[in-house]
């Protein structure tokens, strides 16, 4: 049994506070020497940044799609582990899932699998008694969802708060806190949403201050804590980086794998150009017998010593374009290790770094493609299927994934390509030559934890 308060920040749609306000409620929450434990609806990698600054404990996903339903509250469960309160920031809309699948990996979803009470930012700048009709279509609208409580965002004045909470006792709705507009807050957006933690860390330190004090200042901390420990035990058990190969392993099921005597060190990108991963990535290679280093393309003039593997994940290299064409030393140490058949697995901003060029700048070389900025957003899940074998999984392995960038790669696949996708057009994707696997597709390596293994034995024959 996992006994663990906790609570979903939701709000009727994008834009409403809900990074604000849950980064907010993590920090000032860990301000008062609570273990706090954050978690993002979706596959988002950029707001977990945030939360881990506020809690200083790793960001994680909850993403039922990526990583089915089944996985969501032993992966909550791991990543909660003897913390004393969880706060998880939802996705888009409260009841946003996936495109024609009801309400999968929605935050509603996500809330009812891990039984914990939602509150529900909602931004009130613009209206005042209307503000009960909302929140009761949202309490009314699924009777499994506990809509428990509100917070306000975005309250223009004392009368405009009142106004506000008046309607809000019509429908027997908590009121939380209300939230003044101010820019102290503020965190800068570009074309992918906010910038990384990693690319303005003292002024993304100054900005979650700022929301923990905003929070503390307008907000019921104590009546949120108590909220969140009304949240019932959840029966499923933690998930186990060191579950044995193949299985979706709870720590139940968990056995000792055979290390290799010398573990094989796989590189993994880091740094302000690639600041796209998951948590459990480097503890399921951690688990497979892998000495995990990170380098940052933009200063390391060298792989780390002894790289018999390499992993470089999403992030934003096109803003970083000359500064890692720059470091040719690095380039070509990518470049040697590729043509030697080491394995080398890389996702969306990597898969540009391993291209010919990117915005006409040199990059590694590896793949025999060109990369450039488009105006156009490619935004989605999908489902895939491994057209081959390759060093990421055999040939007819399904995996769920998403896409998300605003590049385009000509061409964009190789002689033999990563995946075939159905949707949103039938296509193949990616390229697959000696050891290398790129593709645009980010994946979640809880849901085939044989990655993994599969890298490290590559590593070792």
């Amino acid at each position: 049994m996992t006994h663990v308060p906790r609570l979903v920040v939701a709000a009727p749609a994008s834009g409403s506070g809900k990074t604000t306000v849950a980064t907010g409620l993590m920090a000032a929450f860990a301000e008062r020497g609570l273990a706090v434990s954050p978690h993002k609806v979706g596959p988002d990698y950029i707001d977990p940044g945030y939360h881990a600054l506020a809690t200083g404990r790793p960001g994680r996903n909850l993403d039922a799609y990526m990583c089915g339903p089944e996985l969501v509250a032993p992966l909550f469960a791991h990543g909660a582990a003897g913390c004393e309160l969880a706060v998880v920031e939802g996705v888009m809309g409260l009841f946003d899932g996936v495109s024609g699948a009801g309400e999968l990996a929605s935050t509603a979803h996500v809330a009812k699998l891990l039984k914990a009470p939602v509150v529900l930012v909602v931004d009130a700048s613009s209206q005042s008694r209307s503000v009960a009709a909302l929140v009761h279509g949202f309490a009314s609208f699924d009777p499994e969802v506990r809509l428990a409580g509100v917070i306000l965002n975005k309250v223009g004045s004392e009368r405009h708060e009142q106004l506000l909470r008046e309607a809000l006792e019509e429908v027997g709705v908590p009121v939380y806190g209300a939230l003044y507009r101010t820019p102290q807050v503020a965190t800068p957006s570009r074309h992918l949403g906010l910038v990384p933690v990693a690319e303005r860390s003292t002024e993304a330190l100054d900005s979650v201050r700022a929301s923990a004090a905003m929070v503390r200042e307008g907000c019921d901390l104590e009546g949120l804590l108590s909220l969140a420990r009304s949240a019932p035990p959840l029966a499923e058990e933690a998930w186990s980086a060191s579950a044995p190969s193949g299985a979706r392993g709870t720590a139940r099921e968990a056995a000792t794998v055979p290390h290799p005597t010398t573990k094989p060190v796989v590189a993994v990108a880091g740094g302000a150009a690639f600041t796209f991963s998951y948590a459990e990535h480097t503890e399921l290679l951690e688990a497979a017998g892998a000495e995990v280093a990170t380098f940052d393309p933009l200063h390391d003039e060298h792989l780390p010593e002894g790289t018999a593997a390499l992993v470089i994940g999403g992030g934003f290299p096109e803003v970083y374009a000359p500064d890692l064409s720059a470091n040719e030393q690095l380039r070509k140490d990518v470049a040697t290790l590729a043509a030697a058949g080491a394995p080398v697995v890389a996702e969306c901003a990597g898969l540009l770094y391993l291209s010919r060029s990117l915005d006409g700048k040199a990059m590694c070389g590896v793949l025999d493609a060109d990369a450039r900025m488009s105006g156009r957003l490619t935004l989605g899940y999908r489902d895939a299927v491994a057209i081959g074998d390759s060093v990421l999984a055999p040939a007819g392995t399904r995996m769920r994934g998403h896409e998300f960038h605003r590049t385009v790669l000509e061409p964009g696949a190789g002689p033999s390509p990563a995946w075939g996708m159905r949707l949103p057009a039938p296509r193949v994707e990616g390229f697959v030559q000696q050891g290398v696997h790129a593709s645009y597709l980010h994946t979640h390596w809880a849901a085939l934890p044989d990655i993994a293994h599969r890298l490290v034995e590559r590593c070792l024959r």
